[in-house]
């Protein structure tokens, strides 16, 4: 399958894949299917701009004739490099993309601690991806691709994405985490292609000594289960998930079953708040895991191939983030948590992070990384 353009690839990914929310209706306390996109808790927005709705996906659309649209409106919008602004909006969008960089919640201050996952290697499941955008170059330990490879254009929205939103230089949770990257074809919905994925995670495991061994794997898709959008071989990826587990891996997926986060958007103008990021869920999916909101609103890297067969990299910024981005960004929460103490377990990290949350007047989790890693230290025998 040949991909042009950013809108297309992005169309295909928001059918096929992953964590976004898919279109099911709520029918009591307790959801058995994922909630749709009515459950959003989104604040009153009366844009100014006429046919431009808050939330609307602008990416690579010339908006210039639709006049001022106003902060308000842009920060819910999804858009990139390539949309075209009005003249009053031009800096407002510019501002909105720089701003949606800054990973909040304190992040950047425990970068400057030196508190960036050093020396902790992670894994990712997604689609393909280009290696070169600056927002990651270099970063990838190990690239394979199982199906993907088969495409003629090696680039996509989402692997880039969640890679930039784990070990970004300017994006990232833990910018100095290692990376074992497996390429899927998510578009065939087939979750055979993850199970191998995994299996290869699992074997290459193996190899690496103590302290450089695979700590958490990050897959922004739902390869089975009552959310899972897949048709093919769920069950061989049940089975993988059990066998990583075995192995001593802790799996960050999106399933209804195993699946940990929800998403909340944060303040752009105070995104250290941890109070004002505020859940796109109210009230909260209850499923059968405790689960933490973390902030998705943000800017992520991109890439497509331009008319001339060449590769663009670019940022693109999401008002209303999926479920996709907030498992990049709690495996790099946890890398940081293990680069202060590598000897915590799975479950015993996990207990540190669910403890250290901020919780809502709603009675929602919401993550609270400086909070986390305080606890973190005081594991650390002096």
């Amino acid at each position: 399958m040949k991909i042009k353009t950013p809108i297309i690839l992005l169309l295909l990914i928001t059918i096929t894949i992953s964590c976004s929310p898919q279109t099911h209706s709520i029918l009591s306390t307790t959801l058995t299917t994922i909630p749709s996109d009515s459950t959003k808790n989104i604040p009153e927005i009366t844009p100014t701009g006429i046919f431009i709705e808050p939330y609307q996906n602008v990416q690579s659309q010339n908006l210039v004739e639709y006049g001022k649209l106003g902060e308000d409106l842009i920060k819910t919008l999804t858009f990139d490099k390539f949309t075209v602004w009005s003249p009053q909006d031009q800096t407002i969008a510019q501002v909105i993309l720089e701003q949606g960089k800054n990973p909040g919640m304190g992040i950047r201050e425990l970068h400057q601690e030196g508190i960036t996952g050093k020396d902790i290697t992670v894994a990712i499941i997604d689609q393909n991806m280009n290696l070169d955008h600056p927002e990651f170059q270099g970063k990838v330990i190990k690239y394979i691709e199982f199906g993907s490879e088969k495409m003629d254009d090696s680039v996509s929205m989402h692997g880039p994405a969640v890679t930039s939103l784990l070990v970004g230089n300017t994006i990232g949770i833990a910018p100095d985490a290692r990376i074992y990257y497996t390429a899927v074809p998510s578009w065939l919905l087939d979750a055979q292609y993850y199970a191998d994925a995994l299996d290869w995670v699992i074997a290459e495991n193996e190899k690496l000594p103590e302290g450089e061994k695979i700590r958490v794997v990050s897959v922004s898709a739902a390869p089975s289960g009552i959310w899972s959008p897949f048709t093919k071989n769920l069950d061989a990826w049940d089975a993988a998930f059990i066998r990583a587990a075995e192995a001593g891996l802790l799996v960050l997926d999106c399933t209804f079953e195993e699946g940990i986060t929800l998403m909340c958007t944060y303040d752009l103008n105070d995104p250290d708040k941890v109070a004002s990021c505020i859940p796109n869920w109210d009230p909260a999916t209850h499923s059968p895991r405790e689960r933490i909101n973390i902030p998705t609103s943000r800017t992520t890297a991109s890439e497509n191939i331009n008319n001339n067969g060449k590769v663009q990299f670019f940022y693109r910024f999401s008002g209303y983030g999926g479920l996709s981005w907030s498992t990049p960004y709690l495996a790099g929460v946890l890398a940081m948590g293990w680069q202060i103490n590598p000897r915590l377990s799975n479950e015993h990290i996990l207990a540190i992070l669910f403890h250290s949350a901020y919780l809502s007047e709603s009675g929602q989790r919401i993550i609270d990384p400086k909070a986390f890693i305080e606890r973190v230290k005081l594991t650390v025998e002096k």
